[in-house]
């Protein structure tokens, strides 16, 4: 079964296993911008709890995802904020050291557009992982549809012309950070988390947390 998913900035758990397990994954390209979504957030764990960073973006009159309709702000010194964030949280784990100088070069390089960021970021973490997913970006604007029996029952199965053939299942509303639908294919399972004596497990944040804490093995979980 193949698989549709709106981009993501350092995505959450959930939605690195969707590109693990299904044969295919087609990822939007052609929605409108919207905000409070995981295109420009991630949420990390910190001494003091769960921490949204969240990329300032900049939109042209074309505020589509595709052709840099986003644009990615230098507002507020962002990169050093999530760098510093990230390694006051995780420096600690024990492959934070080990994948550093991995992922410190999306917060000390320019990005112009927000997608190529993002797919900059997806592809570096697919190498870190060592998961191969067969990605396909979307040729047109996929509506969503009413879900099949029930809204228990969301994610609905899409089918649409730039899709080589139907049977798409539609994750873009299930992973999202405020209000997601259910997703009967994944239930967060509890791995190492540096700070978990102090805020109990803290399940489905970003891929980050799981690579820190977890490193090669990350992909088992998956």
């Amino acid at each position: 079964m193949n698989a549709l998913l709106s981009m993501t900035y350092f995505g959450p758990v959930q939605w690195y296993q969707k590109l693990h397990r299904h044969e295919t994954v087609f990822i939007e390209q052609h929605d409108s911008y919207t905000k409070q979504t995981y295109r420009n957030r991630c949420v990390i764990a910190t001494a003091n709890g769960v921490q949204s960073l969240t990329v300032p973006v900049e939109r042209s009159a074309d505020t589509s995802d595709s052709e840099g309709g986003v644009r990615i702000s230098d507002h507020g010194n962002w990169r050093h904020l999530h760098w510093h964030a990230l390694m006051s949280a995780y420096s600690e784990t024990p492959f934070f050291e080990y994948y550093a100088d991995d992922i410190r070069p999306f917060f000390e390089q320019h990005w112009e557009g927000l997608y190529d960021f993002d797919m900059a970021i997806c592809r570096r973490m697919c190498e870190l992982l060592d998961i191969r997913p067969d990605i396909r970006l979307t040729t047109e604007y996929v509506r969503s549809t009413t879900p099949l029996t029930s809204p228990s029952a969301a994610p609905a199965l899409l089918s649409a012309s730039c899709f080589p053939s139907p049977g798409v299942i539609d994750f873009r509303e299930a992973i999202t950070p405020k209000h997601p639908l259910p997703d009967v294919d994944f239930t967060p399972r509890r791995y190492y988390q540096v700070f978990e004596r102090k805020h109990g497990f803290l399940p489905n944040l970003s891929i980050l947390d799981l690579l820190f804490n977890m490193g090669p093995e990350s992909i088992l979980y998956l």
